[in-house]
């Protein structure tokens, strides 16, 4: 029976492993053109100094930006998915920083401030660079109208997001890390960002919890599991 199994088996596991190295292969050479076209974008700027075709010039490395970071989400999911993914070193306060940067031309008038220490991590930092990007994309888009607010802060392990608005309704803190969940369906997105923060934070032993207030929320997250 084993003998038997095995020869049924081997074909599928060699065909999957083949499928994996032939995926990753196509991807990593998507990275070559999208690199070229970016080089020669930065190259041709510097030469030329009309502002029309400057502009042109401008929404060509757009684009190439843009598929750089699709290129890059794609890497990561399906390593993600492999389970091959190396944890690396870094800094929450810079991680904090770079994350915040991001945000520069959607924030409009809302204040982010953030009192981060210099501490080392050991971990997924693309996966957590997510957790934090959807965290306070979040802030942003259910915050206040009148003077919006979100203030990041870090205090015995625990890394904290308050954003100024509306409290949370007790039955949907139930519901709110559930899969296209969202409590208002006027908002811009599918409903997946806080899922993929619960599912990071779920395989990585970080512990989210939730704080409701009369003017606001706190996404709480335990990260002494990632601390070095």
């Amino acid at each position: 029976f084993l003998s038997f199994t095995s020869s049924i088996l081997k074909p599928l596991f060699t065909s999957d492993d083949n499928l994996q190295k032939n995926i990753k292969e196509t991807i990593h050479e998507l990275n070559i053109p999208v690199s070229t076209i970016k080089m020669n974008t930065q190259l041709l700027e510097k030469n030329i100094t009309d502002q029309k075709s400057l502009k042109r010039l401008s929404r060509i490395k757009e684009a190439s930006n843009n598929l750089l970071k699709l290129y890059e989400d794609m890497e990561y999911n399906i390593k993600k998915e492999i389970d091959k993914i190396e944890k690396q070193e870094c800094f929450l306060d810079e991680l904090i920083a770079n994350c915040i940067i991001k945000f520069d031309d959607i924030k409009k008038n809302t204040i982010i401030k953030s009192t981060i220490p210099h501490l080392n991590l050991l971990t997924d930092i693309n996966g957590f660079e997510k957790v934090i990007d959807n965290l306070i994309s979040n802030a942003i888009k259910y915050n206040s109208k009148e003077e919006p607010y979100v203030k990041i802060t870090y205090e015995n392990n625990i890394l904290s997001i308050f954003n100024k608005g509306e409290k949370i309704d007790t039955k949907n803190l139930f519901i709110i890390f559930d899969k296209y969940y969202q409590s208002d369906s006027a908002n811009d997105g599918f409903g997946l960002g806080l899922n993929i923060v619960k599912e990071f934070c779920d395989k990585n032993k970080i512990v989210i919890k939730i704080d409701t207030f009369k003017d606001g929320n706190t996404f709480n997250l335990n990260i002494k599991n990632i601390l070095k």
